[in-house]
């Protein structure tokens, strides 16, 4: 089996690499300076000649408030050029995991999101995303598509790095607490991943480490388990405006994970007392 990995130079993308490389699984790592997502034809290209057996596909435009402005380049990346590769995958009859967002959702209420439940994303990046999404489903029938929430890996800035950063040179902080989802930790993600294009499961899935929190709660967590004295104080989104409006409901039914017989990922304290391990962070 050969793999094509997008956006290897990024969280998600250096940990399926990784879980490739231990599987004995060749593949291809791609970023941006190897294959232009926004150039059909160097896409086309680059498929073609690797002739991958599957793509995962990791590379999107993930800057949230920026993609409210420069929602032409979003749009770019992560639906046309999610286009483009579909495209060209299908050309070769290669099987399509496409990584996804929970906010391709309204974020409203307390329920979880079924993998159907309706589709109305609160700002312009989810908008490119579920485009993306659309893009796929249009295009192939070998496909899997993936929504993660809250990502954090060893390979890039995410939030609990903030919070390490942070929490060294403040006494307290401020933090959202009414914004309620699961945290997902790359390393835990990428063998599912694995195990997915292994097979012939394809349909929409939603992969986070098990657990609800909330950013304040999480804030907390990463404190003490890095044995840092910062106190995290509580606040409501509307102290903390943002550019691009956030989901207050992130949180995501995993039951088609059952259905199918995939695994769950473990709990998200767990993973996140592995990561601190993994990238060496005081009490890690």
């Amino acid at each position: 089996m050969k793999v094509l990995v997008t956006g290897v130079t990024g969280q998600l993308g250096y940990d399926v690499a990784k879980e490739l490389e231990r599987r004995h699984i060749e593949y291809k790592g791609v970023g941006s300076k190897d294959m232009d997502l926004t150039v059909p034809s160097e896409v086309e290209k680059v498929v073609a000649a690797y002739h991958p057996d599957a793509v995962i596909h990791c590379a999107a435009y993930t800057a949230v408030d920026k993609a409210e402005d420069e929602y032409g380049r979003a749009m770019d990346v992560n639906a046309k050029g999610t286009l483009a590769l579909a495209k060209a995958a299908k050309e070769i009859d290669a099987k399509f995991l496409y990584i996804s967002t929970d906010y391709v959702f309204d974020g409203t209420g307390t329920v979880p999101f079924t993998v159907d439940a309706a589709k109305e994303p609160l700002n312009m990046y989810g908008l490119t995303k579920l485009f993306g999404e659309q893009a796929v489903q249009m295009e192939m029938i070998k496909y899997f598509i993936v929504r993660i929430s809250w990502v954090f890996g060893k390979n890039g800035n995410n939030f609990i790095k903030t919070m390490l950063r942070l929490g060294q040179s403040h006494d307290e902080l401020t933090v959202v607490a009414d914004q309620w989802g699961s945290p997902t930790y790359t390393a835990d993600l990428a063998p599912l991943l694995c195990d997915m294009v292994e097979t012939e499961k394809y349909g929409v899935y939603h992969a986070t480490n098990e657990g609800i929190t909330n950013w304040a709660e999480f804030a907390a967590a990463i404190m003490k388990e890095a044995n840092l004295p910062c106190r995290i104080r509580p606040i409501p989104s509307s102290d903390y405006p943002t550019k691009a409006v956030r989901p207050l409901n992130s949180r995501m039914d995993k039951s088609s994970l059952d259905k199918a017989g995939f695994t769950r990922l473990p709990e998200w304290k767990d993973a996140l007392r592995r990561y601190l391990k993994e990238i060496g962070a005081p009490g890690g």
